[in-house]
Formats: structure tokens, C-alpha cells, sequence
């Protein structure tokens, strides 16, 4: 007998509706930090527990205000006309994400910290970020998490009487390949400089973002882009060094064929 459900997917239990978004965002974070423990354990950090535990807050804190911020900009007339409750609760992981980096950079300058810190969360935070992408999903149409209407075999029901791309699915495809190209790397990881592993997923993830929001009904600021997309091309700017290291490394393998 097959499991059939529809989207969105809202269990009932007990006969209390359950919000399979809001309990798999949760899960995404308690996996993604047992994961990081038990990475730690299995390597070497090079950073003491205590600058690592501020590391941790600094990036906690850089991702709550920033991931708000952004995700208010990302329709602020809609936002701010549902009131401060809504502004609060609403957050965007693209947002987090750069807001953490900033605020790790901020601390481990602070604390007097040289050494590179973002390898050792780069798997649980793709991980992290797989399983809240399954909750995006389930959520359909009642998070803006949905693509735009297509005719395309891809299309999908996600809660209205559209056939929709569901992008959440095409992100967790792509962070399923992230993810195990990271986990090989991470094995040959004597090639590679420190921080290197943590810099490849952002650059791949907001590379990957700034293309796949042109699916999404986004209200587009100007030139045609999103909010999202404008954090997306910052972000890439911040690591233009090693996008150009990237590049003039794949010119030389290319050059030696």
C-alpha cells in the first residue's frame, strides 16, 4: 500500500494540525549541531572551546538580525503592512547565512582569532539546510518557497490550482550533489587551504540561489533582481579572491589538456 499525501502536508495528530515546516526547521538545527559535535570530535580543531563557543554565538547572533533584515527587504511594503509580529518572525536562510559569516568574522577579530573556522560547519550546515528544504516542500504554497507557474513535465501541485516549479526540490538535489563533493573533498583535505571547504559551499549555494530565484514570483527591486539575488552578488564579491583563484586554476588544468 503506497503513502499518498498532497502539499501542503499537514498531519493532524491528537487532533492539533501539525506545522511539518516549523518541525522539520527544528530538526534541521538539532541534527545539523550533532553532526558538528560529532565532527569536532573526529578531527583536530585547531581552535580552542572557548573562542569556539564565540565563534558560534557571533554567528548566531549575525544570523538572526541579518537573516530578518534581508527577508523584510524581500517584499517591505507586504512586511511592514502585517506589523512588527510578522517582520520578527519572518527570516530568510540566505540572509543567515552571510549574517553569520559577518558576525564570525567580527568576533574571531575581536578574540584575536587567525586561524579559518567554517570547515568544520560546512557538512551539518548542508545538512541542516537538506532537511529544512523537505519542510519548504511540504509546506506548498503556504511558504514562499514555491516557483513560478510552469507547463514543463517539472511542474507540480503545491497548494493552489497551479502546476508550480517546485524549487525547494530542485535546491535539495543540488545540496545532495554539495554535499558529497564537499565530503570527498574534505577527505583530500591536505590539497586544500583552511577555510577552503566553507568557501566552496558559499560560493557554490549563492551562485546556485542567485540562478534559481529567477523561478521564484519574486516583487523584483530593480534591474531585475530580487533582494536575495542583490545578498547573492555581495556575497560573491566578498569571496572574489578566491573565485579568481578558481578560475585561474580550472584556465591552467584546462591549458595543460
Amino acid at each position: 500500500m503506497f503513502l499518498s499525501f498532497s502539499i501542503p502536508y499537514e498531519p493532524i495528530l491528537y487532533g492539533i494540525k501539525i506545522n511539518m515546516h516549523l518541525v522539520l526547521e527544528y530538526l534541521a538545527f538539532f541534527i545539523g549541531f550533532q553532526y558538528y559535535r560529532f565532527l569536532r570530535k573526529k578531527s583536530a580543531d585547531l581552535i580552542s572551546s572557548t573562542n569556539r563557543l564565540s565563534i558560534i554565538i557571533g554567528a548566531i547572533f549575525g544570523a538572526l538580525f541579518l537573516s530578518r533584515f534581508v527577508a523584510f527587504f524581500e517584499n517591505p511594503v507586504l512586511h511592514y503592512n502585517q506589523g512588527w509580529l510578522s517582520i520578527l518572525n519572518n527570516k530568510t536562510i540566505m540572509g543567515g547565512l552571510f549574517g553569520g559569516l559577518l558576525g564570525v568574522e567580527l568576533v574571531k577579530k575581536r578574540i584575536g582569532v587567525k586561524t579559518s573556522s567554517g570547515d568544520l560547519f560546512t557538512l551539518p550546515i548542508i545538512l541542516g539546510l537538506i532537511i529544512g528544504r523537505l519542510g519548504c516542500f511540504l509546506a506548498g504554497t503556504n511558504e514562499f518557497t514555491y516557483g513560478i507557474v510552469t507547463n514543463s513535465f517539472l511542474g507540480m501541485s503545491l497548494g493552489d490550482e497551479y502546476l508550480r516549479h517546485p524549487i525547494a526540490l530542485y535546491e535539495i538535489v543540488f545540496l545532495v550533489f554539495l554535499f558529497a563533493r564537499i565530503k570527498y573533498l574534505r577527505k583530500r583535505k591536505s590539497a586544500l587551504e583552511n577555510g577552503m571547504l566553507f568557501k566552496i559551499f558559499m560560493i557554490a549555494y549563492f551562485s546556485f540561489r542567485f540562478s534559481i530565484e529567477f523561478l521564484k514570483p519574486n516583487p523584483f527591486l530593480f534591474l531585475e533582481l530580487s533582494t536575495i539575488q542583490f545578498l547573492c552578488l555581495i556575497c560573491l564579491c566578498y569571496y572574489y579572491k578566491t573565485i579568481l583563484k578558481g578560475i585561474s586554476y580550472a584556465y591552467k588544468k584546462l591549458h595543460l589538456l
